[in-house]
């Protein structure tokens, strides 16, 4: 037992994070117990604000200065809606309809390009080959695409050239509230990149070597409950449907996937009620969130890996 703990704390592993929107303030205390055992991460992959961990991870950010970035942050400040609606507030459903969501989005995706070329991080050429995935979903061709394994095979775009803020951005496209963030090509015309969650919330499958054994091991962290303890959905009109709908899209699959997966290499994080488009929780909520990863972390290593 005690040389399989010594082993545990010098291991590198490869991580997967869930998308959970401001719920992923979490992923700090889960980071804080993994450097704190001495396990480090090799590549990285997530979806909606997983990916934005990996990002972070993949460009070379330690976990306190990811705590530093992520707990002082004025969330409000990603809200971007178009000026004629500060205006007209009237006007914010004609967006909606026809924009397809409520901010552009474009404030989030500089914040990200800037905190990327600070590490001197801006395409996916200035990272290792492989050691970073990013889940989106295109809604006009109904597919899952990972980025940027997929951006040649089906839009003929060089991945290396690929800016790692826009992939992150169509990620964490959440339906409705962030504009469908566009990919022109020249080869299938335009298609429109939303949230991963709606097709793969928690892509553990992104690192299985399908051909022989996995180089490192995978460890999964996903906020929430594990499958088989999913609470019932109270659905009592049309707003609570459409929730309904959008949260079984984004974890039927992946629920599907974990019952086959060996769940001892997951972890679970509990983030309680808290909306993931909340971004105006407080720093006492931050702080709940991030003692919450760092105990379910703790508690997974402490029997891992078995």
């Amino acid at each position: 037992m005690y040389e399989a703990k010594v082993c545990v704390k010098l291991m590198k592993i490869d991580g997967v994070f869930s998308g959970g929107g401001v719920k992923a303030i979490a992923f700090i205390g889960c980071l804080q117990s993994l450097s704190e055992n001495r396990i480090t991460l090799a590549r990285v992959a997530g979806t909606s604000a997983g990916a934005i961990f990996a990002a972070l991870i993949a460009a070379g950010y330690k976990t306190e200065e990811i705590n530093e970035q992520l707990t002082t942050l004025n969330l409000k400040k990603f809200l971007d809606p178009p000026p004629l609606t500060r205006k007209l507030s009237l006007s914010k459903w004609f967006y909606l309809y026809f924009q397809m969501g409520m901010n552009r989005g474009d404030r989030f995706e500089k914040w990200l390009r800037e905190q990327l070329l600070l590490k001197g991080v801006t395409t996916f050429a200035d990272l290792q080959p492989g050691y970073l995935k990013v889940i989106a979903t295109d809604i006009t061709y109904g597919r899952l695409v990972v980025i940027p394994d997929d951006l040649k095979r089906f839009y003929g775009v060089e991945p290396d050239q690929f800016s790692i803020a826009t992939a992150v951005r169509m990620s964490a496209g959440f339906p409705y509230f962030f504009v469908p963030k566009q990919l022109q090509t020249a080869t299938v015309g335009k298609c429109l990149l939303i949230d991963g969650g709606l097709v793969s919330n928690f892509p553990l499958w992104v690192f299985e070597n399908i051909k022989g054994p996995n180089k490192r091991p995978i460890i999964g962290i996903k906020l929430g409950e594990a499958a088989d303890r999913l609470t019932q959905q109270t659905i009592s009109n049309s707003f609570d449907l459409l929730q309904a709908m959008l949260s079984t899209m984004k974890h039927a699959h992946d629920s599907r996937y974990i019952s086959t997966f060996d769940k001892q290499n997951i972890v679970f994080v509990p983030t309680s009620n808290i909306s993931p488009l909340d971004l105006t929780i407080n720093q006492t909520v931050k702080t709940e969130l991030i003692q919450n990863g760092k105990t379910a972390t703790n508690r997974f290593l402490k029997r891992w890996p078995q």
